[in-house]
């Protein structure tokens, strides 16, 4: 490769991470300063995340309490589903697999409409946490599936099951000591995927959250509309805090994962 290539290569990879850095550099330090437009000069100070904190620390805990719960729920129903369509490929399986898929098409607000209409009349469903965390599982089960579905199907699964079951390995244990172990992966993969879409979705939670139950990205946009500058991007460092360490620890159980199984 020419120098002029290279060049051209790190300039373009520049300008992208700049592109994405900045404006966040720019919004946590919006959430450190004590006035954001007399900027640094006026001082750095904690006062605006310990006012967050004391307004939405319920948000940050239903949010990690949601995310956690949909990954549960998605593991419990997504790695069975995907076992049995990998297991049993043909029409039925494809066609199972774009039924699965649909809440893909249909946008946030159009589900969130269509759970409001099936169970709005259901008072204490309504209003419980777990009304929003249907919605969050019907949105992210989709990537669980496919992540470890993929997986599956890159291994020749029906051969180490006939070796399992030839040394008397019933069905639960063969799902159990030779499915899970090969399909991990993909269930990491899929954990990654489920959890930060949990935290972050936002348009179908709105319609389905309560004046009780708002998530991190509902209480950022609320803050954003009726608090000062400093406080919503205060909240914005919050949100950064919580997530960044978390996705950089499940990519590296995710990599250590792929790593272990070549």
């Amino acid at each position: 490769m020419t120098s002029l290539g290279k060049i051209v290569q790190i300039s373009v990879t520049l300008l992208a991470s700049a592109f994405l850095l900045v404006p966040t550099i720019q919004s946590v330090l919006a959430g450190l300063t004590v006035n954001y437009f007399q900027g640094l000069r006026s001082g750095l100070t904690l006062e605006w995340i310990a006012v967050v904190w004391e307004l939405y620390a319920p948000s940050t805990f239903l949010s990690l309490g949601l995310s956690l719960a949909c990954l549960a729920v998605t593991l419990v129903i997504g790695v069975p589903a995907a076992y049995v369509l990998a297991r049993n490929p043909g029409r039925i399986a494809r066609a199972m697999e774009e039924f699965i898929s649909l809440p893909l098409a249909i946008p946030g607000l159009a589900l969130a409409l269509a759970l409001l209409q099936l169970y709005g009349t259901f008072k204490e469903f309504r209003i419980s946490w777990t009304f929003i965390l249907v919605g969050h599982v019907l949105y992210t089960l989709p990537f669980m599936v496919r992540s470890v579905q993929s997986v599956l199907a890159a291994i020749d699964l029906k051969t180490l099951e006939e070796a399992a079951a030839s040394l008397g390995a019933g069905p639960v244990r063969r799902f159990v000591d030779v499915v899970v172990p090969n399909a991990l992966p993909g269930i990491l993969a899929g954990a990654l995927t489920v959890v930060t879409l949990s935290i972050g979705e936002f348009n179908l939670t709105w319609m389905l959250h309560t004046p009780f139950l708002k998530t991190l990205p509902v209480g950022l946009a609320d803050s954003y509309a009726s608090m000062r500058l400093e406080i919503a991007s205060a909240y914005t460092l919050i949100f950064f805090v919580m997530i960044v360490p978390l996705l950089v620890t499940m990519q590296w159980a995710s990599a250590r994962a792929q790593r272990i199984s070549q």
